[in-house]
C-alpha cells in the first residue's frame, strides 16, 4: 500500500522560504507522477505542482510560477515544493499526492493516494 508522508510545513513571515518533503513507501516510486495541492480554509482543495516520472516535466498553477520549484529524487523516494516568497495568500495545508500512471494531470480528481498534508502558515 502506498503511504505518503509529507513534512516542512510551519509558520513563516512574507517573503520567507520553505522546502516541503512528501517521502514515498510501498510503491515504486519511480512509476508514479507527482502533485502538490493545497487546501484553505472555506476554500477547495487546489492544484499547486506536479512532475512527471522521470522529473523532466514539471507544471503549475499560475499563482506559484517563478516562487515555487517541484522536484523528485527517485533514489530516496522523496518529492519536494520549494517555496521561495511566500505571501499569506499561500497559507493552507499543502498535500502531496501520487498518481500511478504516465500522464500527468492538475485536477485532484486523477490522483490515487494522498499524504495526510502539513500545514503552512504565511504572517503578513
Amino acid at each position: 500500500q502506498v503511504q505518503l508522508v509529507e513534512s516542512g510545513g510551519g509558520l513563516v513571515q512574507a517573503g520567507d522560504s520553505l522546502r516541503l518533503s512528501c517521502a514515498a513507501s510501498g510503491c515504486t516510486f519511480s512509476s508514479y507522477t507527482m502533485g502538490w495541492f493545497r487546501q484553505a480554509p472555506g476554500k477547495e482543495r487546489e492544484f499547486v505542482a506536479a512532475i512527471s516520472r522521470s522529473g523532466g516535466n514539471t507544471y503549475y498553477t499560475d499563482s506559484v510560477k517563478g516562487r515555487f520549484t517541484i522536484s523528485r529524487d527517485n533514489a530516496k523516494n522523496t518529492v519536494y515544493l520549494q517555496m521561495n516568497s511566500l505571501k499569506p495568500e499561500d497559507t493552507a495545508v499543502y498535500y502531496c499526492a501520487a498518481r500511478g500512471r504516465i500522464m500527468v494531470l492538475t485536477t485532484s480528481a486523477g490522483y490515487d493516494y494522498w499524504g495526510q498534508g502539513t500545514q503552512v502558515t504565511v504572517s503578513s
